[in-house]
């Protein structure tokens, strides 16, 4: 975490593009042009299961997979006959959500379908999935680096998801949905600049531990590590 925040004020120090402010962009992030899928909740058999998708091909998948074939309302639930594609075999009845971009979780458009639970049920549709043209699985942790590459969500933002993800306890919840919900962002921010702030002895001299964090590579791999 450390490493990340040494990452932050380095970053603001080459100028005004930082990771702690927000980037507003509709783009996919760059070679992320196939739709993923994947099954957002947890593995075994439950009640519901959660599957989305994520990329240009989301509308097309659910036209496919859905009956009827029309979009629903954007972020509105609805209830369709799931099909294979293949064969015209009904999967399951399952609600389905439909977030055009970039008004969604990662910046693209995105799919979500809550399907019964069943490892048959699940198996089948992201079967289906996988089928459909311009459609692969996600890789782990890739629907976050979408949304951290369109500004969907900030360093400190996805740090506090995967913390809040991985929380066992009250203490550890309530920090890291404090993260998600920027504050450590603008704390961020404020030491940012404090360093990098003129002051009258110094004049427009930069610390010397800034060229350090910007040798080429460095706190790199502090956002793809984040699930």
């Amino acid at each position: 975490m450390w490493r990340g925040l040494w990452t932050l004020a380095a970053q603001a120090a080459r100028g005004p593009r930082r990771l702690c402010t927000r980037r507003s962009s509709g783009a996919p992030a760059p070679g992320s042009g196939a739709t993923i899928f994947a099954l957002s909740s947890g593995q075994g058999r439950c009640g519901i299961a959660v599957i989305r998708t994520s990329g240009p091909a989301s509308g097309h998948a659910l036209r496919i997979l859905t009956a009827p074939r029309d979009l629903p309302l954007a972020r509105h639930a609805s209830l369709r006959l799931l099909s294979d594609p293949r064969s015209g075999e009904p999967l399951d009845r399952a609600l389905v959500l439909w977030f055009p971009g970039p008004q969604s979780f990662t910046g693209e458009d995105c799919v979500e379908f809550h399907v019964h639970g069943g490892p048959a049920v699940v198996s089948g549709v992201l079967q289906a999935l996988g089928s459909v043209p311009g459609l692969r699985p996600a890789e782990a942790g890739e629907f976050t680096r979408r949304a951290f590459a369109n500004g969907k969500l900030n360093l400190t933002e996805v740090e506090g998801l995967a913390d809040l993800i991985h929380a066992e306890t009250e203490a550890q919840r309530r920090q890291a949905l404090r993260q998600l919900d920027g504050e450590l962002g603008h704390l961020c921010r404020g030491w940012a600049e404090t360093l990098t702030k003129p002051t009258s002895k110094y004049g427009h001299c930069r610390w010397p531990w800034v060229h350090i964090y910007e040798m080429p590579g460095a706190g790199r791999g502090s956002a793809q590590g984040c699930t």
